[in-house]
């Protein structure tokens, strides 16, 4: 029986636990902190259940539907952050804890692991207690943590990250957010929303910077119709305590502008967790930003050591972290060679507008070499987004001219993280303009704008009838 030692406890360790399992081996997995990594504990779960309390909180007051008065009534932060608590500790126990116990060959230590040689741990248990440990192969799963640029001051202030602010208990009278990428935003969106005035920072020249152009400066719009104050290309200089809040200073088209907020939240991007490791011991490389160098079947650059997750360089999603976990372990344990397929990668920023997205964006199939075609629909052209009274938002697909092959679906609407799963199989399937376009799609629902935005490669909606084939 192979034995696979794992070095973390959240969803890529998981599922290359329950894998290895599967396959017969016998499985320690060492967490150093709480069980259930980044997703469960302070990213998608209690991130997307506050932010959804925040949009009902929104809805009551800004609605377009005549006939449905407006209710002001009080935010609790306190009592939301709390009911957002027994969801986390529910799904920490019946999800991760529980799940061990259905595993007889996996044991689970609470405990920090370094190497001592490249099949070798010496573990400090939670305990105090020193334990060496040798395995047939061992899988590095360690995750991310949030990440602060080389700012002037900013070690210096009291600041947020999305740990932070997912856990306060009351709303900040004034927010500034350094980053505006997909944390960034929600973020900012969700505190904007529970009454903050919010200002976000970003140094790219829109926000969701790794999306469509189109898509973030639509979204900049839509948030400061909000009242969501957003600098983008502009580059915090430095931090300073003021007046019993936070000063920042930054670059905003080649001038200096100072920003005064109560509170600091910075969400710029995410490290790897490997320090503690001493990666040199088993000689495992890392690559320029600091993660821990995979192939695509997972490999490090020592035979017998695997990684995966976010720990890697590979998209910081907890889905591709699972399936990378399972590959990683199959691998592993039973000498396998599977790849990790990352063609077809849906993104979803949960703002309001959502943001989604899969494939290339128009700006990258040019840089690649592609002669593409290009169709943007704005969601006024889809019934249900009036039927909604909420037409905000388009729909962008991007296919090769020569044969009309998506290449990529980019999405901003309230349902864009739903409709998305069609452009993805479109793009994994390699499906062309006139597949979507022939397809039956079921009217009044969001996804239907894709059938809608593949014909208008054609034809013109705005002069079809509301379901013309």
């Amino acid at each position: 029986m192979r034995h696979l030692a794992i070095l973390g406890g959240g969803s890529a360790a998981f599922a290359a636990a329950i894998r290895a399992a599967e396959l017969g081996a016998r499985v320690t997995m060492v967490e150093r902190a709480t069980i259930g990594g980044t997703c469960v504990n302070v990213g998608c779960v209690p991130s997307k259940t506050l932010i959804r309390a925040a949009q009902l909180a929104h809805d009551r007051e800004q609605h377009a539907f005549e006939g449905l008065s407006s209710a002001n009534g009080r935010i609790d932060l306190a009592r939301l952050v709390a009911q957002k608590d027994e969801l986390v500790g529910r799904l920490r126990r019946e999800k991760y804890r529980d799940v061990i116990s259905a595993y007889p060959s996996i044991e689970y230590l609470a405990g920090e692991a370094r190497f001592t040689g490249p099949g070798s741990l010496r573990i400090r248990k939670a305990a105090g207690e020193t334990l060496d440990l040798e395995a047939d192969r061992i899988l590095i799963a360690t995750g991310a943590r949030p990440w602060l640029p080389p700012i002037e001051g900013l070690d210096r202030v009291p600041r947020w990250t999305n740990a932070e602010a997912l856990a306060a208990d009351g709303v900040p009278s004034r927010l500034i957010v350094i980053g505006g990428s997909a944390v960034g935003a929600e973020l900012a969106q969700l505190y904007a929303r529970l009454g903050s005035r919010v200002t976000v920072l970003e140094a790219l020249p829109t926000l969701v910077p790794v999306e469509d152009a189109d898509l973030g400066r639509a979204l900049e719009d839509y948030f400061s119709a909000e009242g969501i104050e957003v600098h983008t290309g502009a580059a915090a200089r430095g931090v300073e305590p003021r007046g019993g809040g936070i000063r920042v200073v930054a670059e905003v088209d080649g001038r200096e502008q100072a920003f005064e907020g109560e509170r600091l939240l910075v969400a710029t991007g995410r490290r790897a967790n490997v320090e503690a490791l001493d990666l040199p011991a088993a000689g495992v490389d890392l690559e320029r930003r600091g993660f821990v160098a995979v192939d695509d079947h997972l490999r490090t650059s020592r035979p017998g050591i695997y990684a995966c997750g976010d720990c890697t360089p590979l998209p910081q999603f907890v889905y591709v972290a699972a399936r990378a976990g399972s590959i990683a372990a199959e691998n592993a344990v039973g000498e396998g060679e599977e790849r990790l397929d990352l063609t077809a990668v849906p993104a979803v920023t949960f703002t309001d507008p959502q943001v989604a997205s899969v494939g290339l964006t128009e700006e990258e199939a040019r840089e690649r070499g592609e002669i593409v075609i290009v169709r943007t629909l704005g969601m006024e052209h889809v019934p249900r987004a009036l039927a909604n009274r909420d037409t905000r938002g388009l729909i962008k697909v991007v296919a090769r001219e020569a044969d009309g092959r998506i290449l990529g679906v980019h999405v901003l609407s309230p349902a864009a993280g739903e409709v998305i799963m069609t452009g993805v199989l479109a793009v994994k399937l390699g499906l062309g303009i006139s597949d979507l376009a022939a397809t039956l799609f079921p009217y009044l629902t969001e996804v239907e704008g894709l059938r809608l935005a593949a014909q208008t490669f054609h034809r013109r909606v705005e002069q079809l009838s509301c379901c013309a084939g």
